[in-house]
């Protein structure tokens, strides 16, 4: 599909800012060539049932226009970015038309965000209807004393999406004076922690589970595993990549995992942004449950599966896996065999790369 140098539609809405070039990114709204309600394009927790050959021609049919930004400007928004601020805070569609200075094309795959369709630099964006944000997304973004992690957490705390308060980040929308456009990608990953953090601290108010639970989730080449073992909060997650997936083109298996205890970690995990999406989806279920355990989650990803979907797959089918009930163990070891008929790769090698199970059973914490 191809529309010239034109585009009218409905922007979900959608705005992309990348990272080459920084301090000095571009800015890219986006919007398919389709009016009406196309707020599913934008929507994390209804993409997971979509077939992922529906989900990839949906999100490559986003057409971006960019314009150049320095990202100390959203401290003093220009007109233009202020009206692209409150379009990627609408609670609903906006229509939008945009003028490309040449025709759009390519698209964009990351490990980080959802894949994304043709660009080219915006000649002229005019937004045709006046963005409605939620009145609580609207208040954080007119407070200037607000800073920006005690405004995710709020808005989490108010009903939205953490995709809907990563977006508001990227944007400059939330902070402090000295507001800054933050990169997509950090932005995802700041907000799946900053939330997650807040949870976290919740939960180790809570008491202990009553026993090992086990819970496993099966879709398109990827394998989830948990186990929530009763003790003080910890956390590791794990992957493993076959030859010929997706960040694995060598002909070996590719393996790691990382962690933390209960007083949490000061550095950033080599893993990568699917450690605190995953993070995430365990703290609201133990948030949930009014519960507080130890947490071991690993992911087998299989030969073939080798298109970058973003951190969103990680968070959604995490979530999706302990809204399912889990089986039950009295011993670490009953739950670790269980989980050895399902997992691909021999619980051995799952193991040797394992720091927590090894506390576990040391009792270290």
């Amino acid at each position: 599909l191809s529309v010239g140098r034109e585009l009218q539609g409905s922007s979900p809405p959608s705005v992309f800012v990348g990272r080459a070039g920084y301090p000095k990114v571009r800015l890219y709204p986006s919007a398919p060539p389709e009016v009406g309600d196309t707020s599913v394009y934008e929507d994390p927790p209804r993409w997971l049932d979509m077939p992922l050959e529906r989900f990839l021609a949906m999100r490559l049919s986003l057409y971006r226009g960019y314009l150049s930004l320095y990202v100390e400007d959203a401290s003093n928004p220009p007109r233009h970015l202020q009206e692209i601020q409150l379009l990627a805070l609408s609670a609903r569609p906006v229509d939008v038309e945009m003028k490309f200075a040449k025709e759009p094309r390519g698209a964009y795959f990351n490990e980080y965000v959802p894949p994304m369709g043709p660009s080219a630099p915006v000649a002229e964006l005019r937004i045709a209807e006046e963005p409605r944000p939620p009145r609580r997304l609207e208040k954080a973004y007119y407070d200037a004393d607000l800073k920006a992690r005690d405004a995710a957490v709020e808005l989490y705390r108010s009903g939205l999406d953490v995709s809907a308060i990563s977006r508001a980040l990227a944007v400059g929308a939330l902070g402090a004076r000295g507001r800054r456009l933050v990169p997509t990608r950090w932005a995802i990953t700041a907000v799946d922690k900053i939330v997650s953090d807040h949870l976290v601290e919740e939960v180790k108010q809570y008491r202990e589970i009553d026993g090992y639970y086990l819970y496993i989730r099966r879709t398109s080449g990827n394998l989830f595993v948990a186990i929530l073992a009763p003790a003080k909060w910890a956390y590791e997650w794990g992957e493993a990549f076959e030859p010929n997936t997706t960040w694995n083109a060598g002909s070996g298996l590719a393996i790691e995992a990382d962690y933390e205890l209960y007083a949490g970690r000061s550095d950033y995990p080599e893993i990568g942004g699917c450690y605190y999406a995953a993070r995430l989806a365990v703290a609201e279920a133990l948030y949930r449950m009014r519960r507080q355990a130890a947490a071991i989650l690993w992911r087998e990803v299989y030969t073939g599966f080798t298109t970058p979907l973003g951190v969103w797959w990680v968070r959604e089918n995490v979530r999706a896996m302990f809204r399912e009930e889990p089986i039950r163990f009295y011993t670490l070891d009953d739950a670790l065999q269980a989980a050895a008929y399902v997992l691909k790769v021999p619980l051995e090698r799952w193991l040797s790369v394992s720091r927590l199970v090894h506390i576990l059973k040391a009792k270290l914490f």
